[in-house]
């Protein structure tokens, strides 16, 4: 079964978000800089990649 392209970009969306979050909350351990990061989603994920 083919995802329509709007599932795909959901599921990357919703991916990126939980992403950021759980790699702020391991950086930060605070939950108002993990809102703000998921927030944030594919951004805060690529400059964390690029800047460790």
């Amino acid at each position: 079964m083919e995802k329509s392209g709007k599932e795909i970009v959901k599921y990357g969306i919703t991916f990126g978000t939980a992403l950021s979050i759980v790699i702020s909350w391991s950086v930060n351990q605070s939950v108002l800089w993990a809102i703000f990061h998921g927030f944030l989603s594919w951004i805060y994920v690529l400059w964390h990649v690029f800047t460790r």
